[in-house]
């Protein structure tokens, strides 16, 4: 697939406008007073963000004519989807839109099958996904999508898995001459978090509270990795003795964290 052509659907991609934050604001004001010819604006304003994100998949062999309407179409469900009362570029949000909507495309055309069984339930999660953000207007967690599916969460991240294909977290899916924007920018990081931060805090506390026998064992035990039977050996005494220590010290813990 080339995507140095000018000519793409009968698009001139050479010659495609790029909107201002502010135009975009005021196309969106206009559209939502019904103004069909703002919402035609809007959509060749953008095309250049469905040109940027094609770019991503041209190793598949795909006629790239195909992929960028398919794009559009992701494009006009985010313009369709985005709540302008959040604070969140439009780029942003059509950005995970459209590759949705081209991953689908792919799936559905993929020579490598996927049982029907795992496809329907995955779909079926990719819709709840949809429809828990634009209900509570951010990214649910797989356990939420379960949950509304009445499915075990291990079976719903099995079929997501299914249909996935493996992608670099650094792979850059849109540029509009500032920041770019990787995939894992669009990636929570669950474990970097002010949570787990504080909790990390707090740990330490609390193993200051404990005497040096006891951070000893433990971080023997939790931090090394060693068995009782081995940290028993190190310090010179019965792995029933470790066994107790190491309780008695955790029961500490607990008062401080």
């Amino acid at each position: 697939m080339h995507t140095n052509k000018v000519e793409i659907c009968g698009v001139n991609t050479s010659q495609l406008p790029v909107l201002s934050n502010e135009k975009m604001k005021e196309l969106f004001s206009r559209m939502h007073a019904g103004d069909e010819s703002a919402r035609e604006e809007f959509i060749q304003g953008n095309l250049r963000l469905v040109l940027s994100v094609i770019q991503r998949f041209n190793n598949r062999g795909e006629h790239i004519d195909d992929l960028f309407q398919v794009g559009c179409i992701g494009l006009i469900k985010a313009i369709d989807n985005f709540d302008v009362t959040q604070n969140v570029r439009f780029s942003t949000y059509a950005v995970p839109m459209i590759i949705g909507e081209i991953r689908r495309y792919l799936r559905d055309n993929n020579s490598i099958r996927v049982s029907r069984s795992l496809r329907d339930i995955a779909y079926k999660a990719l819709q709840v996904r949809d429809q828990l953000i634009n209900k509570n207007s951010k990214e649910p967690t797989v356990t939420e999508i379960a949950k509304e599916l009445d499915l075990p969460r291990e079976e719903v991240v099995f079929a997501l898995d299914a249909i996935q294909d493996p992608i670099s977290l650094f792979e850059p899916i849109y540029h509009d001459g500032g920041d770019a924007i990787f995939v894992m920018d669009q990636v929570s990081d669950e474990k970097n978090q002010d949570e787990s931060w504080l909790e990390g805090i707090a740990l330490k506390e609390a193993m200051k509270k404990l005497n040096d026998r006891e951070k000893l064992i433990l971080t023997l035990r939790f931090f090394d990795g060693r068995t009782q039977m081995e940290v028993a050996e190190e310090i010179g005494i019965s792995q029933a003795q470790v066994s107790r220590l190491e309780k008695t010290a955790l029961n500490h813990m607990r008062k401080y964290i």
